[in-house]
């Protein structure tokens, strides 16, 4: 974690977050929104989720936000979390239908899916335990009558290539060498985040075309799976589902401080540094991880029918 500037009297180390929402938000606190950084809200009419659009259009833009240049758009359900599963079927039809805007148009698309993650680390497992529940139909689809044949809009297949520490080959190397053989029309990545509030686990989804960082949001930076390394345009999608512990100390200290000014600058760092490479989830992980993997797996499977 980078170290930064001291800010009322505690040790800010700036916050890991995968959601360019929240690195947006960071800048727009700081009265330092850069050129070439747009933001749209729009609130879906039903009121089932609100939409937030973030374009990052420009180097310094990207520089400031941390974030690739490209479009990032983040569905904010606040009861996602909840069981409801007429809610959950919404959400998946809306994050279907944000999906298909970045797909590339054409009367008919393959589509390679990635399940990024180790299935054995419960924080880790939401893409793994997506790609359990996807109705892939590239290996069945050649047998099907024609008229079913036109009817898919999209032709799935799907990976879960596991983790370094298993395989002990880069990710980004086995997606490469899969597609490099399939030639999909556009690669779409699912992985779990990391994010800058504990308000945003398990209810805010991220969709980008700039592809994915493995381990980026933990410090643990691998190298990118993206349009430049595979040559098809990558999608991703993820939930957040881990927050810095850090983030969270600092502020409770920082609220603690102001409140009773008992806590010093060098209890702050003493509890930060220790922290610095711990992340928190909450108590009902494995739950939420089956139950957001039928949600993220119904959206993808919706891509096969056309609207």
């Amino acid at each position: 974690m980078d170290r930064a500037k001291t800010k009322n009297g505690i040790l800010s180390a700036e916050a890991r977050t995968d959601l360019a929402l929240e690195a947006g938000e960071r800048l727009q606190n700081d009265n330092a929104v850069p050129e070439g950084l747009r933001v749209e809200k729009l609130q879906c009419g039903d009121g089932t989720a609100e939409i937030t659009r973030v374009h990052v259009e420009s180097k310094e833009a990207a520089r400031r936000m941390k974030k690739p240049i490209g479009t990032y758009i983040t569905i904010e359900a606040p009861t996602l979390a909840g069981g409801d599963e007429g809610y959950h079927g919404k959400i998946s039809s809306l994050l279907s239908r944000q999906i298909r805007e970045l797909l590339p148009e054409g009367e008919q698309r393959e589509l390679l899916v990635v399940g990024l993650g180790n299935r054995a680390v419960t924080a880790d497992a939401l893409g793994p335990k997506t790609i359990d529940h996807l109705a892939v139909n590239r290996h069945i689809l050649p047998f099907y009558r024609e008229e079913t044949r036109r009817e898919t809009f999209t032709v799935l297949s799907a990976i879960e290539p596991g983790v370094m520490a298993k395989t002990g080959i880069e990710t980004a190397q086995v997606v490469q060498s899969i597609a490099r053989s399939l030639k999909p029309d556009a690669v779409l990545v699912l992985d779990s985040l990391a994010a800058r509030s504990v308000h945003r686990l398990y209810t805010t989804i991220q969709i980008s075309n700039t592809g994915i960082a493995p381990g980026s949001g933990v410090g643990n930076h691998r190298n990118a799976i993206d349009r430049e390394t595979l040559g098809v345009p990558v999608i991703a999608v993820g939930i957040p589902v881990v927050v810095d512990a850090a983030t969270i100390v600092r502020d409770a200290l920082g609220d603690s401080r102001r409140q009773s000014g008992e806590r010093t600058k060098r209890d702050a760092d003493v509890y930060l540094e220790e922290l610095q490479n711990m992340y928190v989830t909450t108590k009902e992980i494995d739950e939420m991880t089956e139950r957001l993997s039928f949600t993220l797996s119904e959206a993808v499977n919706a891509l096969t029918r056309r609207e």
